[in-house]
C-alpha cells in the first residue's frame, strides 16, 4: 500500500514542480520517487498481509513482484525521456505526471482483491494513456492514435464492466474470495448461465486490453502513431499489468471452470501467435514490427492462463521481465536512429555496427532475447511458457508456438543483418549518457536472467 501512496503523491509533487517552473528537477525527482516506491514494495516481501480496506486490495508477493517489474520498467523508460518531452510542449511536468498516474492505476490493477478495484485501476491507467497517445497535438498520426485508442478502450471497458456486473448478479459480491467460494460451491452444475456470460465478457474485455487476437486491431495503429517513448511504455509496462490482472482473476476465481473457457483461450492464443508473427514479417517499419511483435508475445504469455498455478505465475513473471527489458532496448535504439535519420524503417539500421558497436551489440542482445535464443532471458521465458502448456497436455499448442517462434527469428534477425552485413550511411548516433546507462543495464539483466533464471523464476 505504501508503494501506491508514494507513486500517487509523487505525481502531485511533479505537477507542482512544473507549476513553479522547476523543469530540471522533474526527471531526478520522478526517478528517485520511483526508486523509493520500489524499495517500499520490496520491503513488504513475504509479509503475507490479509486483504485491506474491507477486502478491496491485497499486497501479496504476486502484487509486489509485478509492481516491481512495472516500476523498474517505468524508471528505465523515464531515463530515456530527458529532452524528449521538451520538443513536444513547454508543459513537460504534465507528461511525467500522467505517466505516474498511469503507473498508480497499474499498481491497483496488480493488487486488486475486488472487481470494482480492477475496474478503477483499468480506468485510471487507460484515461492516462488516451492522453499520452495524443500528446503530439499537431501530429495527425498521434491524434489518430489517441482517438482509436479511446474508442476501442471505451468499447472494451464496456465489455469488462458488463461482465463484472453479471458476475456480481450471480455471486452477489465483487470480492474475489466470495466469487471463488460461489464457483466451488456450485461447480457441479449449480452455476447460473449469467455467470458464464459474465466470465465470457470479462475474457473479451481483458483480451482487448492485452492486444490479443482477434481483439488486436487497435494495437498496430496506436503503437505506430503514439510517440515512441509512450509506445515503449504501453507495450511493456502496460501489457505486463494487463497480464497480471488477467492471471490474478482467473487463477483465483475461474480455475474450477477451466473446461468452459480454456478452449476459447487456446483458439485466441493460436490466432494471436499466427497473426502477430506472420504480419510482422511483412513490415518495413521497425516500430510497426515491434507493434506486431507485441501481439505475438501476448500469445506466448497466454500460455500461463491456460496452465494455471504457481508455475504459471512464475512463468509470466519471467517472460514479462524478459520482454520488458528487451523491448526497452529496442525502443531506445529506435529513438536514437529515428532522431538521426528521421525514419523508423529497417534501412535506418544499415551499417549501424561499424560506427556504433555498443548500440548495435545491445540491440542484438535484445533481438536475440525477443526471438528466444538460448543464453538470454527471452529463451528462459519461452521455455517456462511452453513447459506450463506441456504440463496441461497442450502438445499441439506448443507445436504451433514453436513454429511461430521460428517465424519470429526471421524478422528479429533482419535487424541484426542490417546492422552488421549491410552498407549504410555510417551515421554516428549521438548517444546520451542516460541512453548508454539504460542500454547497458538492460543488456546485462537480459544476459544475467538468461544464465541464472532462478533469480526471478522462484520468487512467488
Amino acid at each position: 500500500m505504501n508503494t501506491l501512496i508514494v507513486i500517487s503523491v509523487l505525481a502531485l509533487v511533479v505537477l507542482y514542480l512544473g507549476l513553479f517552473k522547476a523543469g530540471k528537477s522533474l526527471l531526478p525527482v520522478s526517478v528517485m520517487g520511483l526508486l523509493l516506491a520500489l524499495g517500499l514494495a520490496v520491503a513488504e516481501w513475504n509479509v503475507n498481509p490479509a486483504p485491506i480496506y474491507k477486502g478491496m486490495m491485497l499486497f501479496d508477493n504476486f502484487a509486489i513482484a509485478f509492481s516491481a517489474i512495472t516500476i523498474l520498467g517505468t524508471i528505465l523508460i523515464l531515463l530515456l525521456s530527458k529532452n524528449y518531452f521538451e520538443k513536444i510542449s513547454e508543459h513537460v511536468a504534465e507528461y511525467y505526471t500522467i505517466i505516474l498516474f498511469a503507473l498508480a492505476g497499474i499498481m491497483v490493477m496488480v493488487s486488486y482483491h475486488n472487481l470494482s478495484m480492477l475496474f478503477i485501476g483499468v480506468e485510471i491507467m487507460s484515461v492516462s494513456l488516451y492522453i499520452l497517445a495524443g500528446i503530439k497535438r499537431r501530429d495527425f498520426a498521434s491524434n489518430e492514435a489517441a482517438l482509436k485508442y479511446f474508442l476501442m478502450g471505451a468499447f472494451s471497458t464496456g465489455f469488462l464492466l458488463f461482465g463484472i456486473t453479471l458476475i456480481y448478479g450471480s455471486a452477489h459480491s465483487f470480492d474475489l474470495e466470495v466469487i471463488k467460494q460461489y464457483v466451488l460451491n456450485n461447480a457441479n452444475g449449480g452455476i447460473s448461465p449469467m455467470f458464464y456470460t459474465g466470465l465470457s465478457l470479462i475474457l473479451i474485455g481483458l483480451c482487448f486490453k492485452i492486444g490479443a487476437a482477434p481483439f488486436h486491431f487497435w494495437t498496430p495503429d496506436v503503437y505506430e502513431g503514439s510517440p515512441t517513448l509512450i509506445t515503449a511504455f504501453m507495450s511493456t509496462v502496460v501489457k505486463t499489468a494487463g497480464f497480471a490482472a488477467f492471471l490474478r482473476l482467473f487463477i483465483t476465481c475461474f480455475a474450477p471452470l477451466a473446461d468452459f473457457w480454456v478452449p476459447t483461450i487456446i483458439v485466441i492464443t493460436a490466432l494471436t501467435l499466427f497473426i502477430g508473427n506472420i504480419t510482422a514479417l511483412y513490415q518495413s517499419s521497425f516500430k510497426r514490427m515491434l507493434a506486431y511483435s507485441s501481439i505475438s508475445h501476448a500469445g506466448y504469455m497466454l500460455f500461463a492462463i491456460i496452465g494455471l498455478g504457481n508455475a504459471a505465475i512464475n512463468a509470466v513473471l519471467v517472460y514479462a521481465t524478459a520482454y520488458t527489458i528487451a523491448s526497452i532496448i529496442a525502443f531506445a535504439v529506435l529513438i536514437l536512429v529515428k532522431k538521426q535519420t528521421g525514419s523508423d524503417n529497417y534501412e535506418g539500421f544499415n551499417g549501424l555496427a561499424k560506427k556504433n558497436p555498443f548500440v548495435a551489440f545491445t540491440l542484438t542482445i535484445a533481438m536475440l532475447s525477443l526471438a528466444g535464443i538460448p543464453l538470454t532471458a527471452g529463451f528462459i521465458g519461452k521455455f517456462f511458457m511452453f513447459s506450463s502448456a506441456v504440463a496441461q497436455y497442450q502438445i499441439w499448442l506448443v507445436v504451433i508456438a514453436i513454429i511461430n517462434a521460428i517465424i519470429g527469428i526471421f524478422y528479429y534477425f533482419r535487424v541484426i543483418v542490417a546492422m552488421y552485413f549491410k552498407e549504410g550511411k555510417n551515421l554516428i548516433l549521438a548517444t546520451p549518457i542516460q541512453f548508454r546507462f539504460v542500454l547497458a543495464v538492460s543488456a546485462i539483466l537480459t544476459l544475467v536472467f538468461g544464465l541464472y533464471p532462478t533469480i526471478i523464476s522462484e520468487l512467488i
